[in-house]
C-alpha cells in the first residue's frame, strides 16, 4: 500500500529549500527529527480540507477499516469523539431530543462536549466506576420508556479494564429505534484485525473512535473517526465537525505514522496480531495457574483483579516497577497491563517470573460500595461555566461538582459536573485518593 503523506515529509527533508514557512525551527536543532516537522503548506495539504496526499491516505484507512469514511485525528480519540457527538446532534431528527444515551463509565471528553455543545445525559450504570456491563435489552427496556428518544446512545467498549459490550446485539436495537449508536473504542482499533473482526463499525456502530496510538505502532495522538457505510450526513460534514474543536496545527510527524501504519495494516499486522494474542491467552492461563484472577475479554489487555490474591493494585504495580515493568494503570482494585504487537518475548517472560514470585496472601475482602447516581443540581454546561473554587473533600457534601475531578488515565469520573456530592461519593473519591475537587461557589 502507497504511503503519500511519508512519501512527501521524507522528500520534502531530503530537499535542500529555504524553509520560510512555520514552524520556527525551520527543520533543524537538536531534537533530530525536525526535518520531518512540518506544516501545510502548497503540496503538503490541509488535514480538514483534504484533497491530496492526506486525502489519499485517509481513503486507504477508510478501505482497510471498510467504512464509508475515515478521518485522521492528530489530538486522540477525544476530538473524534466531540465531533461524532456533534455530527449526531446536529442531524437529530424533530422526534429526538437534546439528550443523549450513555454508559456512565465514559471517558471525560464526554462531558466536555456536552458543555461545548449544549445537550444533556441520560446515565446507564451497573453501580461499577470503571465498567458498565450493559447489555442489548438494557438499552431497548430504557429506549421504551423515554419520553422523547436520544439524539444517539453512547458506549465505552472495551472500557478501560478490557471488558466488551454485545456491540452488535445493540447494534441492532439502536436500528430499531432509528438511533445512532455511537461508540468509543479508543482501546479497541485493533479489533477490526482479529481472527473474528468485531471492530464496532463491522458490528453495526453508527460511528466510533479509535485511538491509534493505543493499540497500533502510531505516535501519540493519532486516532481515527470512522463512519459507517451509507450515513452520507454525517461524511459529508465530518472535516468540518474535526476542525471546529480541533487545532489548525495539525502535527505531520502523527499523520505521517497513521499513513506508515495503513502499510502495515494492510500487510503483516495481522499475522503478528494473533502471535501476540495467542501469547496473551497463554500468559492469562499462566496467571490463572497461580491463583491471580484475570478479567476483561480483550485479547492483547490483562487486567488483573488484584484483592483476590491478597493485595491492592498498586502494591502489585509497585512490586512490577521495582522489576523494570511499567503498567497502563493501577488503583486498589486492579493493575492493567497493555500488549501490542511489539512487545517482546522478553517482556512477557519478565511479566511472568515476576508475577510468579510474589507469594499469595488472604484475600482482600474489603471492596467499594456500588455507586448510585448523585443528584443533579445543573447541567454539566452550566456547572462548567460557573465561577468555582477548589476545596477539600471533606468539605464537599451537598456541593455541586463545577469540573471533572479525573485524572488521565482513566480519565472516566465518580460524579460529572452539575451532580451533587452525597456520603457515597466522597467515600469513593477517598478510596481513589482524590483529596480536592472544584465545586460551583
Amino acid at each position: 500500500m502507497n504511503t503519500p503523506i511519508w512519501d512527501f515529509v521524507n522528500e520534502y527533508a531530503k530537499c535542500d529549500l529555504s524553509r520560510l514557512h512555520m514552524p520556527g525551527h525551520k527543520g533543524k536543532g537538536p531534537l533530530g527529527f525536525e526535518k520531518y516537522d512540518i506544516t501545510e503548506f502548497d503540496g503538503a495539504d490541509s488535514l480538514f480540507h483534504a484533497d491530496g496526499i492526506i486525502k489519499e491516505s485517509e481513503e486507504n484507512a477508510s478501505r482497510i477499516f471498510n467504512t464509508g469514511s475515515t478521518v485522521f485525528s492528530c489530538e486522540g480519540s477525544s476530538l473524534s469523539i466531540r465531533a461524532m457527538l456533534h455530527l449526531a446532534f446536529i442531524n437529530k431528527e424533530e422526534w429526538q431530543g437534546d439528550c443523549l444515551l450513555a454508559t456512565r463509565n465514559a471517558h471525560s471528553s464526554l462531558s466536555s462536549s456536552s458543555a461545548l455543545i449544549g445537550f444533556d445525559i441520560m446515565w446507564l450504570t451497573s453501580g461499577e466506576h470503571l465498567s458498565c456491563n450493559i447489555t442489548a435489552n438494557d438499552i431497548e427496556n430504557t429506549l421504551r420508556r423515554v419520553d422523547k428518544m436520544p439524539f444517539g446512545v453512547y458506549v465505552t467498549s472495551p472500557d478501560y479494564l478490557g471488558n466488551i459490550l454485545d456491540i452488535e446485539g445493540i447494534s441492532k436495537v439502536c436500528k430499531k429505534y432509528n438511533v445512532p449508536l455511537l461508540v468509543d473504542n479508543a482501546h479497541g482499533a485493533y479489533l477490526k484485525f482479529l481472527k473474528e473482526d468485531c471492530h464496532p463499525i463491522t458490528l453495526g456502530a453508527t460511528m466510533c473512535c479509535d485511538s491509534a496510538h493505543k493499540t497500533l505502532p502510531v505516535l501519540t495522538g493519532g486516532g481515527y473517526l470512522h463512519i459507517a457505510k451509507g450515513q452520507d450526513k454525517y461524511i459529508k460534514n465530518a472535516k468540518s465537525a474535526m476542525a471546529l474543536y480541533a487545532s489548525t496545527s495539525p502535527s505531520y510527524l502523527i499523520l505521517a505514522s497513521l499513513d506508515l501504519c495503513n502499510r502495515y495494516l494492510a500487510s503483516d499486522f495481522k499475522k503478528d496480531l494473533e502471535n501476540i494474542c495467542n501469547i496473551c491467552d497463554k500468559l492469562k492461563s499462566k496467571l490463572f495457574n497461580l491463583g491471580y484472577r484475570v478479567i476483561g475479554e480483550e485479547k492483547t489487555k490483562i487486567t488483573i483483579a488484584t484483592k483476590s490474591y491478597g493485595y491492592y493494585g498498586y502494591e502489585i504495580a509497585k512490586i512490577l516497577k521495582e522489576k523494570g515493568i511499567l503498567v497502563e494503570f493501577y488503583d486498589p482494585d486492579y493493575v492493567v497491563l497493555m500488549t501490542s504487537a511489539f512487545t517482546s518475548s522478553k517482556d512477557f517472560d519478565k511479566i511472568i517470573d515476576t508475577l510468579s514470585l510474589i507469594s499469595k496472601k488472604t484475600e482482600i475482602t474489603s471492596v467499594l460500595n456500588q455507586l448510585r447516581l448523585p443528584k443533579k443540581e445543573l447541567t454539566i454546561r452550566e456547572a462548567i461555566f460557573k465561577k468555582n473554587e477548589e476545596i477539600d473533600i471533606n468539605s464537599a457534601l451537598g456541593k455541586v461538582l463545577a469540573s471533572p475531578c479525573v485524572s488521565c488515565p482513566p480519565a472516566v469520573g465518580l460524579i460529572n459536573a452539575g451532580e451533587v456530592f452525597d456520603k457515597d461519593i466522597i467515600a469513593a473519591c477517598k478510596y481513589y485518593k482524590i483529596n480536592t475537587v472544584r465545586v460551583v461557589k
